[in-house]
């Protein structure tokens, strides 16, 4: 009978921790991967604040004028539209893609790859737009 009810409570111990454990760990891993994308997307928005402002800087100082910027791109990031007066980046999110826009006051073109890693970003001033690419 000793036997039983020992190891009756040792189920009981067990049982707990993993009632406690387990919910722990889902939480865990949740609000992790929250603040990953939230992450992300703050980065995105750096390099689109970076671009806007180089452009703008640039046209102002007038035609042939460049910066490079060395930026990282995360590898959640999609693709990259540079067209007008804005720059979008579209983050793949675990809700589907995510949109962080930035507007430039000057007009803006140009390319940017979304690959992950360390790049150069080249902003050039054309005179009446400026160019952006990589």
């Amino acid at each position: 009978m000793k036997k039983a009810q020992v190891s009756l409570e040792y189920l009981i111990i067990f049982g707990f921790i993993a009632a406690i454990t387990v919910p722990m760990i889902i939480i865990f891993n949740t609000h992790s991967s929250e603040i990953n994308q939230e992450i992300i997307s703050n980065q995105a928005s750096y390099i689109a604040s970076k671009v806007v402002d180089s452009a703008e800087t640039v046209y102002y100082l007038g035609e042939s004028s460049k910066i490079t910027l060395r930026v990282y791109m995360p590898k959640e990031i999609d693709s990259i539209t540079i067209n007008n007066q804005e720059v979008v980046f579209y983050i793949r999110t675990l809700n589907g893609l995510n949109e962080v826009v930035h507007y430039s006051p000057v007009a803006i073109n140009g390319s940017l790859t979304p690959t992950s890693g360390i790049h150069n970003i080249v902003i050039e001033s054309k005179g009446d737009y400026v160019w952006v690419s990589n």
